[in-house]
This record gives structure tokens, C-alpha cells and sequence, in this order.
């Protein structure tokens, strides 16, 4: 029934990912996608969805891993981008939490990573971390053509209207769930209904109650019934909207 368009299995805390899928297909989980940070990330996402029926993957390099962005990694991530069950390019995008940071190569990456996408007619997976202006600037500049969606989004109803203006989807993480999330709040009753995407981002950001503990997308469901719960939706019905909302984005899961 539910779906996490957004985790990383190939994270060392996950490293037992027979017990995690058998414990997020338990939870009602049919789905997951999970993200490359790198050329070697994306690889074991491609090898795990060839292993496990409910996981697909999506081939791209995060920005805390642009330095290391050359031809040959590349080449790397265009290779398997190809495959059935690659569904995205990502997670790409900007970050200027983590510092020391080059912002020229994080931009020149990600719309080198923009324009792959475009030639391989996928969408775009972007992660945008104390960089809105410049991430909205390359995304006017350098336009996905096949949409794409704000991961774990952190930003205002102001921002969220910008993006969903671009078409964008917006998906909310466990941050949705933290106490005084006061700003996540307003974002999530704002967002339509048919624009939203839920996620766990695990291993990181487990929701409440298990903040502080490692994620896993069995997990997700707690984060669907908590945005269902505040736009006053039966959880059943948004999740089946969850659902049809990543298919629509992502037109290689229709067959989930």
C-alpha cells in the first residue's frame, strides 16, 4: 500500500537489506526508492533492485560528493541510468550546510546531472540544503523536462509555491513528525493533495516516536498517516494518492 520514494539501502546501517526488506514488506511497504549519492551508490541501488522485486533505484551524485565528479563517474551513472528500474536521475542538487564547500562544481555538476536527465527523458531527484535561491535559479535556468521532485523538503510555503509553480512534487521525511516543526507544518497542509510524496530518507531522520534510531522505510507509513492525518484525509485514500502521485512522476513504476 505504501511507498518510500526517497532511501538509501546502499548506507552501511543497512547493510542486512534482506531483514530490511522483509521488514518494510511486513509494514505494508511495496515500494521503495532508493537514492546514489555517487557512481558506486548508484551501482549497488541498480544491483538490489535486480535482487528484490519491490526496489527501484535512481543513478546520480549528491552534492557533498561533487569533487569527485569526472567522466568516468559519469559514464558510470549514464551506464545504468538506462536500466528498467532506474526510475530518476538523483539524488542530485545543491548543499551549503556542509562546509567547506565548492559552490561552482556543485552547480556545474548538478546541471551537467539536469541535462542527462533530459537526454534519458527521466525526472530529477533534487536535495536542497541552505542553497533555495541558487537551486531555483539553476532549475529556471536549466529546466528538468521531465519534472522532478524537492526531497525531504525544508523550505517555506513561499518556496513550496515556487517549486510547485515549476511543476515540481514536493516530499516530506520524518522531520515532518519532530516537535515543533512548526514551518513543515504549514508547508504540509499547503501542498495539493495530488503534489505530494512521502519518504523515510533512511537511514537518516527516523520519525517520531524513533527519532535518533536508524531509519528504514518501514517507517514510512507512520510519516503518510501523519501528513494524511493533517490534511484530514483517511489514511487508506492518501496513501493509494501517494501512490498514484510517484507513478505519475515516475512512469517506470506504473506496473507497481
Amino acid at each position: 500500500m505504501f511507498i518510500d520514494t526517497h532511501c538509501h539501502l546502499a548506507d552501511p546501517k543497512l547493510a542486512d537489506t534482506d531483514a530490511v526488506v522483509e521488514e518494510y514488506l511486513k509494514a505494508g511497504v511495496d515500494t521503495v526508492m532508493t537514492m546514489g549519492c555517487c557512481a558506486q551508490t548508484s551501482e549497488v541501488g541498480f544491483e538490489q533492485s535486480k535482487k528484490y522485486p519491490s526496489v527501484y533505484f535512481a543513478s546520480g551524485v549528491h552534492p557533498s560528493d561533487s569533487a569527485g565528479y569526472n567522466n568516468q563517474e559519469k559514464d558510470r551513472v549514464i551506464k545504468i541510468a538506462t536500466d528498467k528500474k532506474c526510475v530518476a536521475i538523483g539524488e542530485i542538487g545543491l548543499d551549503y550546510y556542509w562546509k567547506p564547500y565548492d559552490k561552482d562544481t556543485q552547480i556545474k555538476v548538478f546541471i551537467d546531472q539536469i541535462e542527462i536527465a533530459n537526454e534519458l527523458k527521466l525526472p530529477i531527484c533534487v536535495h536542497m540544503r541552505d542553497a533555495t535561491q541558487d537551486t531555483l535559479q539553476v532549475l529556471t535556468e536549466h529546466k528538468p523536462m521531465y519534472g522532478g521532485v524537492l526531497h525531504c523538503f525544508s523550505g517555506s510555503v513561499e518556496t513550496a509555491k515556487i517549486v510547485l509553480d515549476k511543476g515540481f512534487y514536493i516530499s516530506f521525511a520524518g522531520t515532518l513528525t519532530f516537535k515543533n516543526a512548526n514551518k513543515a507544518l504549514e508547508v504540509g497542509k499547503f501542498v495539493p493533495t495530488d503534489r505530494c510524496l512521502t519518504e523515510t530518507d533512511s537511514p537518516f531522520l527516523a520519525p517520531t516516536p524513533y527519532r535518533g534510531t536508524v531509519n528504514s522505510p518501514k517507517n514510512v507509513p507512520i510519516i503518510c498517516d501523519f501528513l494524511a492525518k493533517l490534511k484530514g484525509i483517511e489514511l487508506t485514500e492518501f496513501a493509494k494518492t501517494v501512490k498514484n502521485n510517484a507513478q505519475t512522476l515516475f512512469p517506470k513504476l506504473k506496473n507497481v
